[in-house]
């Protein structure tokens, strides 16, 4: 694989569904120039996210997309030979789902459907139930939505099925019940942060982590999007300010430096784990 010019997005991303096209691809155009290879927007940048978590307004839902539709269509046309993935609510039978795509130039690479629901969402979205990896031009790649990272098995699941990337895209925001006055200081900061480098150490795999910025509805978006290498350093970040946090790093070579010793993979007991099946 060698080396590989990684940018994690953070930026604010409404309801307009258009501007967040030409936004999104005006950021893969920019982030072109600087041969970025992989990059990873946040959570529904095609759309937007809902503007409550506790009570989301029925009459203001994200437009549910057609991943076969024109938005995607114009995402993959920019991508060329980058690595793509964009959120965006995805249309289906029934309802929509929280959902991330992953794209380059020659079409789609990987999908993914969030699973874990926090608070209301579960009034505004419909619940996926599955955890894949795939190949990419970049290496094996996941990807997490939002709350699933909050899960160590979610990032567990992509990473025994050889992810060496997982990419986590977010619509996260700060505190609903205790919102600090500075953002950097708020509990969920820190937890994003916690997770993002938990999530890389424990799997000694690299996390792409984008985020929304700005506010929607009653939600202020923390930012702080953030590459995290495999041994749970973060290798550039925005902060909460919007921005790309880019770096160039050969990920299969520092995967193979954290595993060289403790490889946690290989070295896991299924035999102790009875509450987790095995798994």
């Amino acid at each position: 694989m060698g080396l590989v010019t990684i940018g994690a997005v953070a930026a604010h991303f409404g309801r307009d569904v258009d501007r967040g096209v030409s936004k999104v691809v005006g950021i893969i155009d920019a982030a072109a120039r600087d041969d970025v290879d992989l990059l990873v927007f946040p959570d529904a940048c095609l759309g937007g996210y809902i503007g409550d978590l506790r009570a989301p307004d029925p009459n203001d839902r994200p437009p549910a997309l057609d991943p076969n539709g024109p938005e995607i269509a114009a995402v993959i046309a920019a991508a060329g030979p980058m690595t793509v993935c964009v959120g965006y609510a995805e249309e289906s039978v029934g309802g929509r789902y929280n959902a991330a795509i992953c794209v380059t130039g020659d079409g789609v690479l990987g999908h993914h459907r969030k699973v874990h629901q926090p608070a209301g969402e579960s009034l505004a979205y419909l619940a996926g139930d599955a955890f894949t990896a795939f190949d990419t031009p970049v290496g094996r790649l996941g990807m997490l939505i939002d709350y699933d990272k909050t899960f160590p098995e979610s990032a567990r699941a992509l990473a025994l099925d050889g992810a060496d990337v997982i990419a986590a895209l977010s619509a996260w925001p700060a505190s609903v019940t205790d919102r600090a006055s500075r953002l950097p200081a708020d509990r969920q900061a820190r937890l994003f942060d916690l997770y993002d480098c938990a999530r890389a150490a424990e799997n000694q795999v690299v996390v792409v982590s984008s985020n929304q910025t700005g506010v929607m509805g009653a939600l202020r978006f923390l930012g702080q999007a953030k590459v995290v290498g495999p041994g749970g350093d973060v290798l550039a970040n925005t902060g909460s300010k919007g921005g790309l946090a880019k770096v160039t790093v050969d990920v299969g070579a520092e995967i193979a430096r954290a595993r060289k010793v403790l490889n946690h993979l290989a070295e896991r007991r299924v035999d102790a784990y009875h509450t987790t099946a095995g798994n």
